[in-house]
């Protein structure tokens, strides 16, 4: 006769080797994580209080570090000039993705639209440094070819990577070329989800098409949508490619972003210590952004009946 006793310690075995099964699944994505994410957070807390260049051991400095950031002027410069990039970027991807995606989505021939979807995401997969050279010199004022496209329209040259004004029309123009294929994928995946079915009896009852789109397809994409936001914030909050090989964050500092602020003074200026406590301000914003668009998503619905 097998006892409650008995029973009780065979479920506790189990459970045990249960849990033991699942920290080994977990172990090589625990590990990566450990080496990755949590040692580089805590030695970036730890060189905040010292003065490190690699080739000295770290000196530790108390808070000259924290008293630098406060008295430099670079840092809120360069800070707005990546909210700046945002406020510029995202929108523009966000409107001219969805309409790519709605445009793509309404073709009915498979093959056309294959060959869109390829000629989109196409230069996704391109590396950004070999296109954006690429760029730097179709942006050339002297022999660039927009310029050259201007001249037959009698317009003057336009000094586009010169400028500070328009070097961000120039970014732009970059990242909208690189990386809109990217975010027309989310959300033609997104609009391929839909139900026809919705749509036609939404017809059948006489809506509009602005009103179908309003009414159905937006809050129905709205959690992908809300994906697209936040990564794209992110990713334009710490952008660093665009400026650096373009136009070197110049003229002076006014297309230097944040991120390549933090890159010049670890590897140019060797001063990791400093670098750091601009690495936990970059951190810091981009959590207090995120926070604020998961507490303010009542606008996305996850229902799909």
């Amino acid at each position: 006769m097998v006892t409650n006793a008995e029973i009780m310690r065979a479920q506790k075995k189990r459970r045990r080797k249960d849990t033991l099964s699942a920290y080994l699944f977990l172990s090589p994505a625990l590990l990566i994580y450990i080496c990755f994410f949590v040692i580089p957070i805590i030695m970036v807390g730890y060189l905040t209080f010292h003065k490190y260049n690699v080739i000295t051991p770290a000196v530790w400095n108390d808070y000259k570090n924290f008293i630098r950031l406060t008295m430099d002027k670079r840092v809120p410069l360069t800070i707005w000039n990546s909210f700046k990039m945002v406020l510029l970027i995202c929108p523009m991807h966000i409107i001219v993705s969805l309409l790519l995606a709605l445009g793509v989505n309404s073709i009915r021939n498979r093959t056309a639209v294959f060959a869109m979807r390829t000629i989109l995401y196409f230069p996704v997969l391109v590396s950004v440094t070999a296109v954006a050279l690429a760029w730097k010199f179709i942006f050339s004022t002297d022999f660039g070819v927009i310029n050259w496209f201007l001249s037959l329209l009698g317009c003057d040259p336009i000094p586009w990577l010169q400028s500070s004004f328009w070097a961000y029309p120039a970014f732009m123009i970059f990242s909208l070329w690189k990386n809109v294929g990217l975010y027309f994928l989310y959300f033609y995946i997104a609009l391929r989800g839909i139900d026809r079915s919705i749509l036609e009896a939404a017809e059948l009852d006489g809506a509009k098409p602005a009103r179908k789109f309003f009414s159905i397809t937006l809050p129905m994409i709205s959690p992908t949508t809300f994906f697209v936001v936040v990564t794209m914030l992110i990713g334009c909050m710490q952008i660093f490619d665009e400026p650096y090989i373009l136009t070197n964050g110049g003229p002076g500092d006014a297309t230097r972003s944040f991120s390549m602020y933090i890159y010049e003074t670890a590897f140019v200026s060797q001063n990791y210590g400093y670098a750091c406590v601009l690495a936990l301000i970059m951190m810091a914003i981009v959590l207090t952004i995120t926070l604020i668009q998961f507490k303010g998503n009542s606008w996305v619905s996850y229902e799909r009946d």
